[in-house]
């Protein structure tokens, strides 16, 4: 990996990091604003949310390092919707997770183009994983009994 691709690898896993860490605020924000019968699982699902986002952002961070970079301090955009229904919270949250999503993508490009075969398997790895991510929130937002996927 030449050093003009190094340094755009580690600008978009500082990208990644500051909005996994974005995720990190925002879920632990959401389980505070969870009410109703079913605020239990879905706090804890929340809280466990936070808890993923800071393991990828530190991923992205020891990558950073790794390569010779200096891991951002900054936190990806938090914009306060003040809309706190928890189908709000969970489209909120899916376009969130669709953005990260976006970002592992971008970051896959890169390492293809460099042949960086271990920034590809981590991109790969991490884009499972939030697809995975994405189809649970799809499933959270739809009817029981509704198979269609939910489209905002």
């Amino acid at each position: 990996m030449d050093e003009i691709n190094n340094q755009q690898a580690i600008d978009i896993l500082n990208e990644i990091m500051e909005a996994e860490l974005a995720g990190v605020v925002r879920y632990s924000h959401y389980a505070l604003m969870v009410y109703g019968f079913n605020r239990i699982p879905i706090v804890e699902w929340m809280k466990s949310n936070a808890s993923e986002g800071l393991m990828h952002a530190q991923r992205a961070g020891e990558l950073v390092t790794m390569m010779g970079g200096h891991p951002s301090l900054k936190i990806g955009s938090l914009l306060e919707t003040e809309q706190h229904d928890i189908g709000d919270i969970l489209r909120e949250s899916l376009e969130h997770e669709r953005s990260v999503l976006d970002m592992y993508h971008k970051l896959l490009g890169q390492a293809m183009s460099s042949n960086s075969i271990l920034l590809e398997e981590y991109a790969r790895e991490m884009i499972t994983a939030e697809t995975l991510h994405l189809d649970e929130v799809n499933k959270m937002l739809r009817s029981p009994g509704e198979i269609e996927v939910f489209k905002p």
